[in-house]
């Protein structure tokens, strides 16, 4: 297959992709589609706008902070969406999330309070739902520390089978600490292969170039993780801080900048597509490339 990246050349950050029979659907931050951004295609490549997933917020939040859903398909009539946005008691980001009966929606979050709050740790961000090959659900997030200063840490725990609770307890697996991650490790996205569990994450300033992605192999869905070390896809020439990805196939999706235009609205974040490979248990990106032969 032939094509130019970016796929979709508007504002479409933090993306997640889903397959529906032919057709697949892309969902992303906010932006000039509205709450959660909604893209159509056949083929990845061709995209057209279908709207926002998410017309109207819980009492808990308001619109303008909503950032990185994620969809779990449980059934061909019920899908289940968990999204980031500002707790306005707490004043910091949280984890809601909503149900519909249709991909593209319109998603429906009756609960009084989020999720996930951890105002304590700066917030919660970017949950990340999981089935394993046994069918258990699991839910990944970040605490949003370096809001307030402190570590920020992979979570993980347990959903219920209807995937609008945690059960059980709380796991943390990575933080920061390896020197191109910066202050934050962030963006989680679990992938089960060949028995073994593979977490992917961003780490890094989102809004500058040196944002990137890494890969840690994990012994179950809880861990232990041991990270792979350096960013298994950065900047290069035609795209910078290549970052929260997720995996299609063999498809690594994931936003990046124009490299004239980091950390830069309108446009912003655009999203991109690279061929994903694997050597032994170690997953090989092929670097952003504007033109894929």
């Amino acid at each position: 297959m032939r094509f130019s990246n970016p796929v979709y050349d508007g504002s479409f950050a933090d993306p997640q992709i889903i397959a529906v029979g032919n057709d697949y659907y892309a969902f992303a931050t906010n932006g000039p589609l509205g709450n959660v951004q909604t893209l159509t295609s056949r083929d990845l490549v061709s995209w057209e706008a279908v709207g926002d997933a998410l017309p109207s917020l819980p009492d808990w939040t308001a619109p303008g902070r909503v950032w990185a859903p994620e969809i779990a398909a449980h059934a061909p009539d019920r899908y289940v969406m968990y999204y980031t946005s500002r707790d306005t008691a707490a004043d910091r980001q949280a984890v809601g999330v909503a149900v519909a009966s249709t991909p593209t929606g319109p998603y429906v979050d009756k609960s009084m309070k989020p999720l996930i709050s951890q105002a304590e740790e700066g917030g919660s961000i970017d949950a990340s739902p999981f089935q394993d090959s046994t069918g258990r659900r699991w839910l990944y997030w970040k605490n949003d520390g370096n809001a307030i200063g402190v570590d920020t840490w992979i979570y993980v725990s347990e959903l219920s089978a209807d995937g609008l609770t945690l059960t059980g307890p709380v796991h943390r697996l990575i933080k920061q600490d390896l020197p191109w991650e910066g202050d934050l490790v962030e963006a989680p996205y679990m992938v089960e292969r060949n028995g073994k569990f593979h977490l992917f994450y961003s780490g890094n300033a989102f809004d500058k170039a040196t944002y990137a992605v890494g890969h840690a192999l994990c012994e179950s869905p809880i861990g232990p993780c041991v990270k792979t070390g350096d960013p298994i896809l950065k900047s290069s020439p035609d795209a910078a801080g290549p970052g929260h990805n997720m995996v299609l196939g063999d498809w690594f999706v994931y936003h990046a900048w124009d490299p004239a235009q980091v950390g830069t609205d309108p446009k912003g974040r655009t999203m991109w597509l690279s061929r994903l490979t694997w050597d032994g248990d170690r997953p090989v990106v092929e670097p952003p490339r504007a033109r894929n032969p």
